[in-house]
């Protein structure tokens, strides 16, 4: 692991970029598995692979590839998996110094992800995931920053019940706020996330989520809605690329044409390329395209975080498709 350095002061005055409160665990991922399981028997894959998983811990781990400076708060068990993990974040250069290990008996949450073709099969062990507070975060190393970004709402259960005053003190403190609420396992869409979209500054879901959040069939009936309530609203749609929606009006970016080897976290690594950008002075479409070069260039690994730690593709990447 990166041992930890003086703090660097960015152009704003404030220690980071962006800071992230979320959940970290690995992804384990089987490739060649049938989509339709008979139980009983012993399916072969055709490839494994561990990566870095977790929407929050992608999303700060690419970011600081980019070149942003990054504070983490995250927790972790007793065990191999949370160790490993934290490595693989700590890698980037992403600031660890706040990460609550050891604590309690969960331990460190792990997803297993069966890839096939356009569709996967997904299944998590919350453990320390939900188990994180806002009680327990170090709320000036939090706003010592000029942005905070909160993934994966529903997954977080135990942040919940302090999130609406966490957002304020933060708002309060100057900083502007992003949400991806990835998905909620219980399809109810609701609850934590009415209490606080008053308090988001940029909304990142996918097409999807947004109809499912706002209850409608079309997006531009869900962009509708949730327009009244989020003054910026940025749609990952896949391949297609993204829309962008801001004061009623909205704004097409097409996607990148590339072959993907893996599409597991191209949604978090489009929220890295779009943050990255919108906060050294981007307009909203400009970084949606940044997100989508980024977005892109996370399906030529396996996971989210693979093709960001070659050096050498990262970057050929990036210079060929950024312009």
């Amino acid at each position: 692991m990166k041992a930890q350095t003086t703090p660097e002061v960015s152009q704003s005055g404030r220690r980071f970029d962006v800071t992230i409160a979320g959940e970290i665990n690995l992804d384990l991922i089987l490739y060649g598995l049938p989509q339709e399981m008979p139980v009983e028997r012993e399916l072969l894959a055709s490839k494994f692979q561990v990566t870095l998983g977790s929407s929050s811990a992608i999303v700060a781990h690419n970011l600081a590839a980019l070149g942003m400076k990054v504070g983490f708060v995250t927790r972790i068990g007793p065990d191999d998996f949370g160790k490993l993990a934290l490595e693989r974040l700590a890698e980037s250069g992403v600031d660890l110094s706040h990460v609550q290990s050891g604590v309690g008996t969960s331990g460190t949450g792990v997803t297993i992800l069966l890839p096939h073709e356009r569709e996967r099969h997904m299944f998590t062990y919350l453990g320390t995931i939900a188990e994180l507070t806002t009680e327990s975060l170090p709320l000036e190393y939090l706003e010592d920053s000029r942005h905070f970004h909160l993934s994966s709402l529903y997954l977080q259960r135990g942040l919940q019940p302090g999130l609406v005053a966490l957002l304020r003190h933060l708002k309060a403190a100057g900083m502007t706020i992003s949400l991806d609420t990835n998905d909620d396992p219980d399809g109810t869409w609701g609850g934590i996330l009415n209490d606080i979209l008053e308090l988001v500054d940029v909304l990142l879901p996918s097409e999807g989520e947004l109809m499912r959040m706002t209850e409608t069939s079309s997006l531009d009936e869900a962009l509708d809605v949730m327009g009244k309530r989020v003054p910026l609203i940025v749609v990952k749609c896949g391949a297609r690329g993204a829309l962008v929606y801001q004061n009623g009006e909205s704004h097409v970016v097409p996607g990148l044409s590339v072959v993907p080897v893996d599409t597991i976290g191209a949604g978090d690594s489009f929220n890295a390329g779009f943050l990255s950008a919108y906060l050294r002075g981007a307009t909203p479409v400009e970084a949606a395209r940044m997100g989508n070069v980024t977005g892109a260039l996370s399906t030529q690994g396996a996971g989210g975080t693979e093709a960001f730690r070659n050096a050498g593709l990262r970057e050929g990447f990036l210079r060929k498709y950024r312009g």
